[in-house]
């Protein structure tokens, strides 16, 4: 059984292709490219080095979120138009994120950059889930992880965007650069192990925490028109 799974929910992309007992092929970028125009080609370029053509792929699979609203869009996109009649199998990226670090002897925190102070999290010990995915403000998660007493272990872009902030935290580590990356074999293996929630492809739909941006400007403008009416 082969599976394609890719990754575009956050500043970085990746692409693999395994099987349940191997990793075939594993790509990862972070250069600042947009994944409109990079995604593609890191599928060809998959596809290409375990010699397979997009026919051979049983199962696509993809980080469905949460993350950035345009990069989570390209994912689920992407898989929809290559999978056809074929299942997709969706995964969560915070918790794909928390499996590269199960082995922390602590809580792993997850964390996505959300902009303007806030962040996408989860929280995860002894790689069971203790904490649903949200949107919070990062002082506020703070506050909460510094009253378990715990190390706590961030990674995830928002590790990166806040680094400054999150040093300050006598209770936080940071992961090193190569492992704050969300990698597709993480995704891949959840993947696996979890095939009952494989679906359709005309099933498949982005996570997402809160709306859009512009779905929020519009709903405040409205809200103003409203009590000026």
């Amino acid at each position: 059984m082969n599976l394609l799974m890719l990754d575009a929910s956050s500043s970085s992309a990746s692409v693999c292709i395994a099987r349940p007992d191997a990793l075939i092929f594993e790509s990862y970028l972070n250069n600042g490219l947009t994944h409109s125009s990079s995604l593609m080609p890191m599928v060809e370029d998959a596809l290409r080095h375990a010699g397979l053509d997009v026919g051979d792929i049983d199962v696509f699979g993809c980080v469905v979120g949460p993350g950035s609203f345009t990069g989570v869009r390209i994912g689920v996109a992407t898989v929809m138009g290559l999978a056809g009649d074929k299942p997709c199998a969706p995964v969560d990226g915070l918790e794909a994120l928390a499996a590269q670090a199960a082995a922390f002897g602590g809580i792993v925190v997850p964390i996505l950059d959300a902009r303007a102070g806030q962040v996408y999290a989860a929280q995860f010990e002894n790689g069971r889930r203790i904490a649903a995915d949200e949107p919070v403000k990062l002082e506020e998660l703070l506050d909460n992880l510094a009253a378990t007493g715990k190390k706590c272990l961030f990674l995830g872009d928002g590790a990166t965007a806040h680094r400054e902030r999150l040093e300050k935290a006598d209770f936080g580590v940071i992961a090193p650069p190569a492992l704050r990356g969300l990698y597709a074999s993480a995704a891949a293996r959840i993947a696996f192990s979890r095939q009952e929630t494989w679906l359709p492809a005309s099933q498949l739909r982005p996570l997402y925490l809160r709306a859009p941006q512009a779905e929020r400007e519009r709903a405040a403008r409205l809200a103003k028109e409203a009590e000026h009416a």
